[in-house]
């Protein structure tokens, strides 16, 4: 430092004596001393050492691990109440020989019911109920219904190994909040998945049994579709949300390869509280039946795309195409279409009344309206549909009636007829 504050020095005295002499004046040099001959001191840091980062406060660790401290407390109260699924089938190929098979369940209460999907006990001739503790109970099935794809075991054990589930409203369920999914995929017990609710208002086809025979269905309607990894195995175990409480039961995943592809299913809990006490008390469900037809809104043929085209008076509800000959919309005086009319390169029926409100609640599609009956009616109740006719909106009185247990009874008409 020294030496560089010397040489600075000279080059300012210099500048001064060259700006403050006369014109003319030869330049005169400074005598200097070789930076060599000077005495150098030039001194460096000893503690090149880099700083080490301090720990991050407490505070700060807490606030990141709330989610997982959230998580962990879910599972540490919920995973009791879950159980794994084994059940013994006779095989396809020969009745000496049987197949096995396993999905997830959970507890309902401490009468010893135990929900689970009915695919996964339907035909089963011995079910084995595992608690996470390690504890293996026989099980008998209590009830099964294909249409909602839940099914209802029941287990003789000490009540004081049950711990039931908390049931909540997935009415009140909206895309975006968290997903939980606790089963045993590929025979893990007792694992656990997150997500989200990725979708709501889904339809997935159901099949019903008749005479021991699976036969095609009515689809399964407000299904929650979720992002949450479920696999194999997983089937009948309960769906979460940041509660704790189940909104629904995990259902078969779209699949070709066999494991989760990014899409998962779930009945919505508000479904199970309507089938699972008939399950109990009858052993099966029966489920109100209006008898109408529409053009499916997700193939782009709901009220709310065909309203501008077909110059509809309203933009939702249900387009009715066709009644259901000796139906109870036909005996109630419901009208389906009367003519066909080209949309977009298809034919639709159209000229058909449309059903906007159910008891007053309003609907949209036919989901929703399946939705309604499926949760809030019995065959033998009267709904009030809010019907639109050509420029008029009238109130009609449907006394509905149990489903059709023979497709052959079902007379579809065509449009028109």
């Amino acid at each position: 430092m020294r030496v560089f504050l010397a040489v600075l020095l000279a080059t300012l005295i210099t500048a001064c004596n060259l700006a403050n002499a006369p014109a003319g004046t030869p330049v005169q040099a400074i005598a200097t001393t070789p930076i060599a001959a000077l005495p150098v001191s030039i001194s460096f840091r000893q503690d090149a050492t880099p700083d080490v980062p301090t720990a991050v406060p407490q505070e700060v660790i807490d606030a990141a691990d709330a989610e997982y401290l959230l998580l962990t407390n879910i599972y540490e109260r919920v995973s009791p109440s879950v159980v794994n699924i084994e059940v013994e089938l006779e095989s396809q190929l020969s009745l000496q020989v049987t197949e096995t098979a396993s999905g997830s369940g959970f507890v309902l209460d401490t009468d010893g019911h135990i929900i689970t999907n009915a695919h996964v006990v339907n035909n089963a001739i011995a079910i084995r109920v595992t608690f996470n503790d390690g504890y293996v109970a026989e099980a008998r099935t209590a009830g099964i219904d294909l249409f909602s794809d839940l099914a209802v075991l029941s287990i003789d054990v000490d009540p004081a190994r049950l711990f039931p589930v908390t049931i909540a409203d997935s009415d009140l369920v909206r895309v975006g909040e968290r997903a939980i999914a606790i089963g045993n995929p590929f025979g893990l017990a007792s694992s656990m998945t997150v997500g989200i609710v990725s979708g709501l208002g889904r339809q997935l086809p159901s099949a019903e049994l008749i005479d021991n025979t699976v036969v095609g269905g009515f689809n399964n309607p407000s299904i929650i579709q979720v992002d949450t990894d479920v696999n194999p195995g997983n089937s009948g175990g309960p769906l979460l949300h940041s509660h704790g409480e189940v909104i629904g039961v995990t259902t078969p995943i779209p699949t070709e390869s066999g494991v989760f592809q990014g899409v998962g299913f779930a009945v919505p809990s508000r479904t199970v509280q309507r089938v699972v006490p008939e399950l109990i008390a009858n052993g099966r469900v029966e489920y109100s039946w209006i008898g109408i037809s529409t053009l499916a809104a997700e193939d782009g043929f709901g009220v709310a795309s065909l309203a501008e085209p077909l110059e509809l008076p309203v933009n939702a509800g249900v387009l009715v195409t066709s009644v259901t000959a000796d139906s109870p919309a036909s005996k109630a005086g419901l009208l389906g279409g009367t003519n066909i009319v080209d949309v977009r390169g298809e034919q639709v029926c159209a000229g058909g009344d449309i059903i906007v409100a159910v008891n007053g609640q309003f609907v949209d599609n036919m989901d929703e309206l399946v939705s309604y009956l499926v949760v809030n009616t019995k065959p033998g109740d009267t709904v009030n549909l809010m019907v639109v006719r050509a420029d008029g909106t009238f109130e009609l009185p449907v006394l509905l009636e149990a489903r059709p247990t023979e497709g052959g009874t079902i007379d579809f008409r065509e449009c028109g007829e």
